[in-house]
């Protein structure tokens, strides 16, 4: 084993540009060290030997690299900043998340970090050195050797040298990106930045990432399919719940309890249980009301695993029957998820199936009653959103490609018709706090689609059969016993 090479704090400067330490040292043979994440040898019931991060090896980190450096200008350096520690209050931070950009590039999932990826160096890590109290209450992070071991960068050096590295850096390039929404004093403050800056050759970052991100690989793919199956499980048992426990917060509780307990890391956002009325607030998220005999409850939910999001709902009454009129707007509502699923293939649009659903909503909102005008005004009071976004490592993922894109296999989308009925519509009482919405998530094919959360019923037979046949008796035991 050669003698292990490392950048010195106490470098003169011209020092710094002289070694290209991952081309000429040997890696350590060590086993087990802590870099404040998961690794094979850590975490062996996550991870094979080779990845990153659990699903993704390190060959295809080093893939994605290539692929946005051959989208990124001649010349150009991009600049992608860790998220940052959100606060909650003085002393307790928010549960951390990654910024996306920056775990696709790089796969470290820790905070503090700047990466910068260019033509002539690669990838570039700068690292946050931890001192010895900050290990001892918040433990190991990645640091200089892991940036060269984990993550294979090109080149890695502690953040203490951003300063002297990066100004140069930006001075040579002709034109800088950068991650707008994680943009991080450390290097916004430079001298050389804000010239380049100020001369306007600083852009958006996101342009070119969401581009390399639009289309998943199979590795992303096996593991957003296992995030859709998680959540599917997830959501059944928090169906067959409902019928003992009608109460949003608990559903809630259950729901997120059922996604960890098969592996999630966490949820993608916060749950949207809404009972009755409750189910026409599109983004609601108070969680907190009982949900009375006979109303619907409309569940929006979704997790995280290992980076990637699933994102579903189901609507569905826990006592055990869709009413008349709930039974008469649900099957209009399923009969556009399942024909706008079937225009999901290569070459069509989101746009182009948005425009097919609120044709199909309209003229059915109109035949039953609900519309007394069959116009776009009037339905947009009814459902002002999309039929469906970009699905990924984010919720909303890779926003910077329109819905007019024509679709290509890889792409993952969802289909999500809804009907949003506030209780002071002026319209047919029978409607009024009704809310519904059915998506799934959908993996656009190179012959179609394969729709990823299939395995979740969602016609009302089926959900009427397993809310009455299925929920046993030791529900209702615990549900006495829990209220007594």
């Amino acid at each position: 084993m050669g003698v292990r090479k490392r950048r010195m704090l106490n470098a003169e400067p011209q020092l710094w540009g002289q070694v290209r330490v991952a081309k000429i040292r040997a890696f350590s043979g060590r086993t087990g060290l802590d870099v404040g994440q998961p690794t094979a040898a850590t975490h062996p019931h996550l991870m094979k030997e080779g990845e990153i991060t659990p699903g993704i090896s390190s060959e295809e980190y080093i893939w994605r690299r290539k692929e946005l450096l051959k989208l990124l200008p001649q010349n150009s350096l991009a600049i992608i900043a860790s998220a940052q520690v959100k606060m909650m209050n003085d002393v307790v931070p928010y549960t951390f998340r990654q910024d996306a950009n920056y775990l696709y590039i790089t796969g470290c999932q820790q905070p503090g970090g700047i990466a910068v990826l260019g033509h002539d160096c690669g990838l570039i890590m700068f690292m946050p050195e931890a001192k010895p109290v900050e290990v001892m209450w918040e433990g190991h992070i990645a640091g200089v050797d892991a940036a060269f071991d984990t993550f294979k960068a090109d080149e890695a050096y502690p953040l203490s040298a951003l300063d002297k590295i990066l100004s140069k850096l930006i001075r040579s390039s002709s034109q800088l990106f950068h991650n707008v929404y994680t943009a991080d004093s450390a290097y916004l403050n430079l001298d050389a930045f804000e010239g380049a800056a100020g001369v306007g050759k600083v852009k958006d970052f996101s342009v070119y990432s969401h581009e390399a991100r639009w289309i998943k690989s199979h590795s992303e793919l096996d593991l957003m399919r296992n995030s859709a199956s998680i959540g599917c499980q997830a959501l059944l048992q928090t169906m067959l719940h409902s019928k003992s426990f009608p109460d949003e917060g608990m559903l809630s509780a259950k729901v997120e309890y059922e996604c960890k307990m098969r592996g999630a890391q966490r949820m993608a956002f916060n749950p949207v249980v809404g009972g009755g009325p409750n189910g026409s607030v599109i983004h609601y998220a108070r969680n907190d009301q009982k949900i009375q005999d006979g109303d619907l409850v409309l569940m929006d939910v979704g997790c995280e695993l290992h980076g990637y999001v699933s994102d579903l709902t189901r609507t569905w009454p826990p006592c055990g029957r869709f009413s008349p009129v709930q039974e008469e707007l649900y099957e209009l509502l399923l009969e556009t998820n399942v024909e706008c699923l079937k225009l999901c293939k290569p070459g069509t649009t989101i746009r182009e199936i948005h425009n097919f659903s609120v044709n199909k909503l309209r003229r059915g909102f109109k035949e039953i009653g609900i519309l007394k005008r069959d116009n776009p005004q009037s339905y947009h009071l009814l459902n002002p959103t999309n039929i469906g976004h970009y699905l990924g490592m984010d919720l909303h993922d890779c926003s910077k490609i329109g819905y007019d894109r024509p679709l290509e296999p890889g792409v993952v989308i969802t289909i999500e018709p809804g009907v949003y009925i506030p209780c002071n519509f002026d319209g047919p009482e029978r409607y009024r706090g009704i809310g519904i919405r059915i998506e799934d998530e959908v993996l656009i094919t190179e012959s179609g689609y394969e729709v990823l959360t299939g395995s979740l019923p969602k016609e009302i037979k089926h959900m009427e059969s397993l809310l009455n046949n299925l929920c046993n008796d030791t529900h209702k035991i615990k549900r006495v016993a829990f209220f007594s």
